[in-house]
């Protein structure tokens, strides 16, 4: 066989084989077609919940918990500093059982203090389940509702700008914060308008996280 033969069916077969590559890649984004009509939208729950005067109310009530409660502990510890500057100043005139007595104490006040801090501010403690008697129910409604449009509008996936989820780049159009408070019976705000409210909250919490006091040495 010539060399102009070999090199003929060498042609051939390699165009047989770009031709197969292509019906395969054909093949592949008809069949897989469906995947690329999806429609996709994305939400600002953060933005949402700051548009819901409910939450706004919840915030509010928080707040008022939280700075109560913590004033409540640092009167109490006020109160302990008292005790502690009265005994520096008479334990030399005390008797070892009255100053044992006067240490008891002080160290019975400090223990109970912190124990209330902890129920106050600990994990899972009051703020935590006032929080969730408050905010959650209204998390539950966005939730539902941005459920609801998704079904309604036929979308695959709605994703949350204010959530974990890295988003690089949004396209303002593809934005349904407004559309979804709407269906809520809320009316939508203006983008970067609410940004001195942005402190109201993560969705879970009050304006800024109640601040543990220190602990007394």
């Amino acid at each position: 066989m010539s060399t102009a033969s070999n090199l003929n069916i060498k042609r051939t077969d390699s165009l047989k084989s770009l031709c197969r590559i292509i019906l395969l890649t054909a093949a592949f984004l008809i069949s897989d077609s469906s995947a690329f009509a999806q429609k996709y939208a994305y939400v600002d729950t953060q933005y949402m919940l700051d548009n819901i005067s409910e939450y706004k109310a919840a915030n509010s009530q928080l707040d008022k918990l939280s700075n109560d409660w913590q004033k409540e502990i640092e009167d109490k510890y006020g109160a302990i500093d008292k005790l502690y500057k009265a005994y520096q100043a008479e334990q030399i005139l005390l008797t070892e059982e009255m100053k044992r007595k006067r240490q008891d104490e002080i160290s019975t006040k400090e223990k109970d203090v912190k124990d209330l801090q902890k129920q106050h501010f600990g994990y899972e403690g009051d703020l935590f389940k006032k929080r969730q008697e408050l905010v959650k129910p209204i998390q539950d409604k966005i939730f539902n509702a941005v459920k609801k449009f998704a079904d309604n509008g036929g979308y695959a996936v709605i994703f949350d700008k204010a959530g974990s989820t890295t988003m690089l780049f949004t396209n303002p159009k593809f934005d349904k914060s407004d559309d979804i408070l709407q269906s809520m019976g809320y009316k939508a705000g203006k983008k970067g308008a609410n940004a001195d409210d942005k402190g109201t909250g993560t969705g879970t919490g009050t304006k800024s996280e109640p601040g543990h006091l220190p602990e007394r040495k």
